[in-house]
């Protein structure tokens, strides 16, 4: 039976951007795999340039964000469904990719532990749960709260973000609809307009490929501004495995421009630790004092290289 534009219109008005039906993909059940494979890349494609008008948003986020976790505070997600699993993935990378302290990183998610192995659609209408989640943390000033929601209307959410903006934590939205509670209650507020999903109101779509991608540019920029990062590379990476070791040699001579046996010699010196093994390998007299010597910059190695005088590469 056909349907028609009209009808579908007054129907999608009454539903945010990101649940409406599009009646391009009438029909796509009976479609090819490779059609609706297309049709699916296409709109995961438009969803991730609609990131683009939100970088602005982004970049000041993030560097609210790290001036809190430079005196201490933590950096606390909060969502429910897709959004929170993408957020404990963020939160999960974090430590290991950049060296993160992991009490430094929460995750309130709505249905608690259960919801990392089956989503209860019900919890994310739990106000009370969420306002007692956040309590359990005693937020203080210093914190800082990353709620996502893509209709940026979820009750959890909202109670959440509306509870730690009340105790002066820094609160930052991520939403995918304009004009949406959690946008309004945000002191930084990251909107992403992702289109309609071929399969209408499946989120974790479109919408999700876009918060991912929110989540990715705004934590590694905040691994930036903490130090994190050194000409492009992880310079805090947590070496705890073949693979990693292998990889924290490469980083050590790259970012010291030494061969790779010298690297390699640099981090058994360090015990690892890729900051002081770049200082060792450019000439740091031992351990102790390239250990001193990032402490005196806050870890940052450029910093700590122009301070010992061995000239890196010049910023960008």
């Amino acid at each position: 039976m056909a349907r028609s534009s009209e009808l579908l219109d007054s129907l999608n008005g009454a539903l945010p951007r990101t649940e409406a039906a599009d009646l391009r993909y009438i029909g796509l059940d009976t479609w090819s795999g490779l059609q609706a494979l297309q049709a699916m890349l296409h709109v995961q494609r438009a969803s991730i340039d609609a990131v683009a008008d939100a970088l602005p948003a982004i970049a000041a986020a993030a560097e609210a964000i790290a001036e809190r976790l430079k005196i201490g505070g933590r950096l606390i997600y909060v969502g429910a469904g897709s959004s929170g699993l993408l957020a404990q993935v963020d939160a999960l990378e974090l430590p290991s990719n950049y060296g993160l302290s992991r009490d430094q990183i929460k995750v309130v998610i709505a249905g608690g532990e259960n919801a990392l192995t089956q989503i209860d659609g019900s919890a994310e209408d739990d106000i009370d749960a969420a306002i007692d989640a956040i309590l359990a943390l005693h937020p203080q000033r210093k914190d800082c709260v990353v709620a996502l929601s893509v209709s940026g209307q979820t009750p959890f959410a909202v109670a959440a973000l509306k509870l730690a903006h009340a105790n002066r934590c820094l609160s930052v939205a991520i939403a995918n609809n304009s004009g949406s509670a959690l946008l309004d209650v945000a002191e930084h507020r990251i909107l992403v307009e992702t289109p309609p999903e071929v399969v209408a109101g499946s989120t974790r779509m479109g919408a999700g490929t876009a918060q991912k991608c929110v989540l990715n540019l705004l934590s590694t920029l905040v691994a930036m501004r903490l130090g994190r990062v050194y000409d492009g590379l992880m310079v805090s990476l947590e070496a705890s495995n073949d693979k990693l070791r292998k990889r924290a040699a490469h980083i050590v001579a790259q970012a010291a421009n030494v061969d790779l046996t010298t690297a390699k010699f640099a981090l058994h010196r360090a015990n690892n630790q890729i900051k002081p093994a770049i200082l060792l390998a450019c000439g740091a007299g031992d351990v102790a004092e390239a250990m001193t010597t990032l402490e005196h910059h806050d870890g940052n190695v450029r910093a700590a290289l122009v301070h010992l005088g061995f000239g890196p590469r010049a910023a960008h």
